[in-house]
């Protein structure tokens, strides 16, 4: 299997962000990365997933939907509107290239990166499905009823405030969604084989919804499974 891999810019507004595009040969889809807040491309969880994606023949797109001064800023890495609108004008830089447009579209997100992925999801009906990974999808508010694309939610064990959260955003979803909570995980997944977890969830949930072939048994979940 042949992989292509590219640095790539994008205009978004008045800011030109930076992106790590990864094509592996007869893609079976495209998943574009959200990260949380303090994190970017270079994140070596999210490229681990990635990696494991790319060898299932999903492209990826890990992108910094901050500026590297904007990054420096507090209060903007927790401006979900913000990180949502940059993620709405990659997707739209997706759709348009040459290289992509023929892929069918995923967003993962971790922390706070999830709740972007899920706002810029309603604005973006093309987005298939949504993998969060110790994310605060709470943090989506009212997004949260308007999503359509089903939606994987993937939290460690003993990451307990965040299991709650999950479960209120699992409640008031109203689309096709799973949560899964990986045993003996904190937030970072940093516990040995707990990260191979989670980006196994997310290939299977990505191969499911991207690819019209795959039928993964994920979708038999009932809501919850740990």
């Amino acid at each position: 299997m042949s992989i292509a891999k590219e640095l790539i810019h994008i205009s978004a507004g008045k800011a030109v962000i930076e992106g790590a595009l990864t094509i592996p040969s007869h893609s079976r889809g495209i998943v574009i990365f959200a990260h949380g807040s303090g994190s970017g491309r270079h994140s070596p969880r999210n490229n681990f997933v990635a990696q494991i994606l790319n060898n299932s023949r999903m492209a990826t797109l890990l992108i910094d939907l901050l500026t590297p001064e904007e990054d420096r800023n507090y209060e903007t890495r927790f401006d979900i509107d913000l990180l949502a609108e940059r993620l709405v004008a990659v997707t739209a830089w997706i759709r348009n290239s040459s290289q992509t447009q023929h892929l069918s579209i995923g967003y993962f997100g971790a922390s706070t990166g999830a709740a972007a992925a899920l706002k810029a999801a309603v604005q973006e009906t093309s987005v298939k499905a949504v993998v969060s990974r110790g994310g605060r999808p709470d943090l989506a508010g009212t997004s949260l009823s308007q999503v359509t694309s089903p939606v994987l939610l993937l939290v460690g064990g003993h990451d307990f405030s965040v299991i709650e959260l999950n479960e209120t955003a699992l409640a008031q979803l109203q689309c096709p969604k799973t949560l899964v909570i990986v045993p003996g995980a904190t937030h970072l997944f940093d516990e040995p084989g707990t990260l191979e977890q989670v980006a196994h969830y997310a290939a299977e949930w990505f191969k499911a919804h991207l690819s019209s072939e795959y039928n993964s048994p994920l979708l038999s979940l009932d809501k919850t499974t740990s």
